[in-house]
């Protein structure tokens, strides 16, 4: 099975790296990819050195499949050309998710929709995995009418420079800034691009690949993103609104047998979700489960998730195993 990480040097390719040897991933030869400009360095991969090299030289190595995480310029570019040649795509960036051609695929909620004619397939933005990771099971039994959701998300979501920027302000270190504002001891309220409709992109993707991932255009969504300084990982705060009425209880054993999720729902022992504990795992953490008093059928929840892994990195190698175990690759 040879396998091709491209943006191997990057925050997320590196995160790949590692997700690829934890979960045993059969990786007969590694191919990282990267821009020309890192073509030449070298990547550890199962205490081995891989030499980095173009996206030609990728293409030209016929891996099986190319996790790409080198952003969506990138990837409008390159996908195309791997999967020209016969190598499965898993698309980190943002460039296919609202395709019409492309499935938009979280494997604990729609693996099943993936054949063996997909070439390039979405890997969803961090925020709205996790949700809908927790909201699924929720779907199914109670079906879900309306979503609002505000989160709070780590500086890692935006890469290394926002990383060295909140590290150097907490140490009075004159650096490069990757928010137009001070990170530290502070909480912003833009995620991306402001959007015609005073939404920011990041709020909007979440309204609609939540759609599309749970198959339901019925469902409603708005949300507030927020970044914060924080390292572990995305929190949300979540407000879903049902069309039949739950039992708490049940909900919380049906949240708790259900595939990817850890209830942490103690308030008596003050244990709850933080993402400090969520970091370096791969499951969604869900828990301050309460009824919404203030309408009928209506569930308050916290979300949260290591958003370079299951965010990113381990939900692409997901795909990939679900991809290899069903004979798709």
């Amino acid at each position: 099975m040879k396998v091709a990480v491209v943006g191997a040097t990057g925050l997320v390719g590196s995160k790949m790296l590692q997700v690829l040897t934890e979960r045993n991933f059969p990786v007969t030869e590694l191919i990282p990819v990267a821009s020309e400009r890192s073509v030449g360095k070298e990547v550890e991969f199962k205490g081995k050195l891989y030499k980095v090299v173009s996206m030609q030289d990728g293409i030209a190595a016929k891996p099986a499949v190319a996790i790409f995480s080198a952003g969506g310029d990138t990837s409008k570019e390159w996908a195309p050309q791997f999967a020209a040649a016969g190598i499965k795509v898993i698309d980190n960036s943002s460039a296919w998710r609202m395709d019409a051609t492309k499935k938009l695929v979280v494997p604990e909620v729609n693996a099943d929709v993936l054949t063996k004619d997909d070439f390039i397939i979405a890997n969803p933005n961090c925020s709205t995995i996790q949700m809908v990771v927790a909201l699924q099971p929720l779907h199914k039994k109670y079906k879900i009418k309306r979503v609002v959701v505000s989160t709070y998300q780590s500086v890692t979501g935006t890469g290394k420079k926002a990383v060295d920027q909140l590290m150097n302000e907490r140490n009075n270190i004159e650096g490069e800034m990757a928010y137009k504002y001070r990170i530290d001891l502070n909480a912003i309220p833009q995620i991306d691009v402001f959007l015609e409709n005073g939404y920011t992109k990041e709020e909007m993707k979440m309204v609609k690949e939540t759609c599309k991932i749970m198959g339901d255009d019925s469902i409603k969504v708005t949300a507030t993103t927020v970044r914060i300084p924080v390292m572990g990982g995305h929190s949300e705060s979540v407000n879903v609104e049902f069309e039949n009425d739950f039992d708490l209880n049940e909900l919380k054993q049906l949240l708790a047998a259900s595939k990817g999720i850890i209830v942490e729902d103690d308030i008596a022992n003050f244990i709850y979700p933080m993402p400090m504990n969520a970091y370096e795992r791969d499951e969604v953490f869900v828990g301050r489960l309460r009824r919404d008093e203030t309408q009928a059928n209506t569930l308050n929840m916290w979300i949260v998730s290591d958003n370079l892994r299951k965010g990113a990195a381990t939900n692409a190698v997901q795909i990939a195993e679900y991809m290899m175990e069903n004979g798709l690759l």
